[in-house]
């Protein structure tokens, strides 16, 4: 088994040498939302999600690669990958995915990346550039099988993931099916401290009420 990884590691690289992000911003936006759709999906073994992940769509073409930002398989399982080989992905190319612009992008490397991801099948293609706050997408038309633009992307939901697409004058919210909004690392963290001393008060609370139940005779665990 390790032999046979060592030579798809010799084949299929996992690196390709580009760092994954160019600024803190532009990290911090590829983990929000791969992190938001990972929590999406987590109950669902049969959606494979990544960032910054090569995927190989040509069975020995190792030159002909991606890393998109953020990439999401449906049917095919979770699991630690060091690159997504379509071949041994039983032929399932992703089907969305997202590119957060940096200020390294040129109009030429958008081009070809997204003939790349026209040519291998991508269903849905988004792409943020967070420093104009402006988003664009595409998705694929089943008659003659091109992506073409999403003409309007305001309060778009996305027809694989079931997310809201929300443009607001400083910033793109992305929204779950339930309403719940996808966080960065530090509003998660926030929420959570939040949640905590909330539930600390409401135990603090329920055990004052206890003891005042006792001191009039009153056993609250008989109520």
């Amino acid at each position: 088994m390790t032999n046979t990884i060592s030579k798809l590691e010799i084949i299929y690289p996992s690196s390709d040498g580009q760092p994954m992000a160019e600024s803190t911003e532009h990290y911090q936006w590829i983990v929000t939302i791969e992190g938001g759709l990972e929590a999406l999906f987590k109950d669902n073994n049969d959606v494979f999600i990544a960032g910054d992940l090569l995927w190989y769509p040509v069975e020995g073409q190792s030159e002909i690669r991606r890393a998109p930002d953020v990439m999401v398989a449906f049917g095919r399982p979770k699991g630690a990958r060091g690159s997504y080989i379509q071949h041994l992905e039983e032929g399932i190319a992703p089907q969305v995915v997202f590119e957060v612009l940096s200020r390294g992008n040129r109009i030429s490397e958008m081009a070809r990346k997204f003939e790349f991801y026209q040519t291998y099948g991508v269903e849905e293609y988004y792409v943020y550039d967070h420093l104009a706050n402006d988003l664009v997408g595409w998705l694929r038309n089943h008659d003659d099988h091109h992506l073409e633009p999403i003409a309007d992307i305001q309060n778009w939901t996305s027809p694989r993931l079931g997310i809201r697409f929300e443009l607001t004058d400083e910033t793109l919210k992305i929204f779950q099916p339930d309403g719940t909004r996808f966080l960065t690392y530090l509003e998660q963290a926030e929420q959570a401290e939040t949640e905590k001393i909330a539930k600390e008060q409401a135990l603090d609370t329920i055990a004052k009420f206890a003891a005042k139940l006792r001191e009039i005779g009153v056993d609250p665990e008989n109520l």
